[in-house]
């Protein structure tokens, strides 16, 4: 796939994921079996969009990154980690209970951008 086809969609799914924290949260969550039962917890997740808003961007002002570059391998290279421990994490909480129902789809997502991500940056050594 092309770096800048790659980025584009891996940049949409993190904004995507980061405007649906920060606008709707009191229906994001519960999917994933957390309850949004006070004003502080709706603003922790209107807080963590900021991170994902954040890659979101950073993805969107490299897509154009030429190909076999040193900054590709960077990007994909931080992406392969934020993917990780997107994986560790979801896994975590899937693991201890804190995520039940559609939360077990999270670590498999994270696996799945961790692997595109992988195979994205030997695509570009």
């Amino acid at each position: 796939m092309k770096n800048n086809t790659f980025l584009t969609i891996h940049g949409i799914i993190y904004a995507f994921f980061g405007f649906a924290l920060f606008f709707i949260p009191d229906y994001l969550w519960p999917i994933y079996g957390l309850e949004v039962n006070d004003q502080y917890a709706r603003f922790l997740s209107q807080h963590n969009s900021i991170f994902l808003g954040g890659i979101a961007a950073i993805i969107y002002f490299f897509r154009n990154v030429e190909a076999q570059s040193e900054s590709a391998q960077s990007l994909f290279k931080g992406l392969v980690v934020t993917n990780i421990l997107g994986v560790i994490i979801t896994l975590y909480a899937c693991v201890n209970g804190i995520f039940v129902g559609f939360g077990w789809s999270d670590p498999a997502f994270f696996g799945v951008l961790t692997g595109i991500s992988f195979w994205q940056l030997k695509r570009n050594t």
